[in-house]
């Protein structure tokens, strides 16, 4: 009997993607460009344009980068898949890390695909500091690489319990 892979998380790729392009397609019917509504004392959603990557990182060139950021979001995405179907299923920190970050990845891709920008609408700040907008696909992306650091931490400090029992049973 054959073990299941990492692949079996696909599910939570799908989910990220369809929630985000779900928020973006009601933001962009529901709010105008721009436009901001008040939720808490330090958060509004407000509908803006990333023409760049995080941060609006390369927003002010001339286009090339939408392109760019395209073939990037399929090469990762398919690196990931790639270690999904190696990974056993028993890996479920990595596996979800990878899963979320492929869906979130691939959303934000269709996103700047098809309107040439990134519609990002949860807006975060204290007084006249704004933390940069961003939407659900970067959240996805954001608790995936948490959960891989998480994981490789994890995994660091299981090698050097093992070398520590190792060692004591050397003696």
């Amino acid at each position: 009997m054959s073990k299941k892979s990492g692949l079996s998380f696909l599910w939570l790729s799908a989910v990220a993607f369809v929630v985000d392009l779900l928020t973006k397609y009601i933001v962009v019917q529901k709010f105008d460009l721009y436009e901001s509504v008040n939720v808490l004392p330090v958060f509004n959603l407000t509908y803006v344009r990333n023409y760049g990557a995080a941060f609006s990182f390369l927003a002010d060139h001339s286009g090339w980068q939408q392109y760019f950021f395209i073939l990037l979001a399929l090469a990762i995405s398919g690196m990931l898949v790639y270690f999904l179907a190696k990974n056993n299923a028993e890996q479920k920190i990595q596996n979800s890390a990878y899963a979320l970050i492929i869906g979130g990845a691939l959303a934000n891709m269709v996103d700047r695909a098809y309107n040439g920008f990134v519609v990002d609408f949860f807006d975060f700040y204290w007084d006249i500091y704004h933390y940069p907008v961003f939407n659900i696909a970067d959240i996805a992306i954001c608790i995936g690489a948490g959960l891989l650091a998480l994981d490789a931490f994890k995994s660091e400090k299981k090698k050097v319990q093992d070398k520590q029992v190792e060692k004591c049973g050397q003696k």
